[in-house]
């Protein structure tokens, strides 16, 4: 039992654990800015409205998502079918020398990758000119993207800015790609581009510094239009959807993963191990568990060979003792030497010397022995002394 003042401890703690767990449970669940561009992702720069609406944009199209790294994709050559669409979202893409040449190739074969990123790390065409360049000084201002296409116009109350760097592309081919979109300024001269078209093989690339306008956030703050103008330059039959490169992708591999992504089992497991805890703390101050003594097993075959032998002796079973040490003896030189020892002829005689060491006269003088002893009717004592003698000397 407890004295009152642990008791009054316990009850302590748990009211304080139980007020922290309430309040934990009621507290409002703080908003998660951080950017994902996932499919399933509800929070602001998630992406699950631009995903639930692709199928409006494309009536006529079918779409394919890929969970897998773009090389290991593209390698199969059913993906290079013509007029399809491979689409990258994510606020920063990087592809390595590997992805890179199968994205090459795919567009080459007749088919068109876009890419939405504000921090651009991806080198397609070494031969092709083309440089963005990203604002960190000049965080969440007003930025206004436009599209030089004539059927779309941009509402003038809208504009860009929670969340947002300024990326631009400062040098660009100019024989072979095509401004698409910029950003609006008030002055003409520091408009800037942000959306262009690059030709290669018989395909296009699209690169687009705006991955903010397929977020939840300014999807549903009335910029869809823009979203929907800048997708139209894409004309595909089939697209491709990326969730690969995506910020919001999960990668745990702890067995755990499931209990911490959910708050009330990442709860109840820290609960658990806290009770746990203090159990061990409280239970083991208070008793302690008696530990018996485990005798050590004894060795009872030599006791019982001993027994055995005495048996023997003393009703003086000579030679059912001397059967059984040829028996035994046998046995070790087939065990230990490999030699069959059912003919004890001179060849066995001769291979027993070389292979335990012993002069070939030693090793017959004993096997003429044993085979004498097998041959008695009857035995003495002194027959099994020199027998056990021999046996001995030649082990040695």
């Amino acid at each position: 039992m407890l004295d009152k003042r642990s008791r009054n401890i316990l009850i302590l703690f748990g009211v304080v654990l139980l007020f922290l767990i309430i309040t934990e449970a009621t507290r409002p669940k703080a908003i998660n800015w951080s950017p994902s561009y996932t499919s399933s992702d509800t929070a602001p720069f998630g992406s699950d409205v631009f995903y639930k609406e692709l199928p409006s944009l494309y009536p006529n199209a079918t779409f394919e998502t890929v969970e897998e790294d773009p090389y290991e994709f593209l390698r199969d050559t059913t993906a290079y079918k013509t007029n399809t669409a491979y689409m990258f979202i994510n606020d920063y893409i990087y592809f390595d020398e590997e992805q890179r040449d199968k994205i090459r190739a795919y567009v080459a074969a007749g088919n068109s990758v876009f890419i939405s990123s504000s921090t651009n790390y991806y080198k397609v065409n070494d031969s092709v000119k083309i440089e963005s360049r990203r604002v960190y000084n000049q965080q969440e201002e007003e930025l206004r993207p436009e599209l030089f296409t004539q059927s779309y116009k941009a509402d003038s109350s809208l504009f860009y800015k929670k969340g947002m760097y300024k990326t631009t592309f400062y040098e660009i081919d100019t024989l072979n790609t095509k401004a698409l979109g910029y950003y609006k300024s008030e002055n003409p001269a520091t408009s800037a581009l942000n959306f262009v078209k690059l030709k290669h093989g018989e395909g296009y690339f699209y690169f687009h510094t705006v991955p903010e306008a397929f977020s939840n956030y300014y999807m549903l703050k009335g910029n869809e239009a823009y979203t929907a103008a800048v997708l139209s330059h894409i004309d595909a039959t089939h697209i491709y959807l990326d969730a690969y490169k995506k910020s919001g992708r999960k990668v745990v591999t702890s067995p755990m993963r499931f209990v911490f992504n959910q708050v009330s089992l990442t709860w109840a497991y820290y609960l658990l191990l806290g009770g746990l805890l203090l159990f061990v703390i409280f239970r083991g101050k208070r008793e302690q568990r008696i530990i018996e003594v485990i005798e050590p097993l004894e060795n009872t075959s030599i006791e019982f060979t001993k027994t055995i032998g005495d048996l023997y002796f003393q009703h003086k079973d000579y030679g059912n003792i001397i059967a059984k040490k040829i028996t035994y003896f046998l046995e070790s030189v087939r065990t230990n030497y490999y030699l069959k020892t059912d003919t004890l002829d001179a060849s066995f005689i001769k291979r027993l010397a070389l292979k335990s060491g012993h002069t070939e006269e030693e090793t017959q003088k004993l096997i003429q022995l044993i085979k004498h002893l097998k041959g008695k009717a009857m035995h003495i004592e002194a027959d099994l002394i020199e027998l056990n003698k021999k046996i001995e000397a030649f082990r040695l």
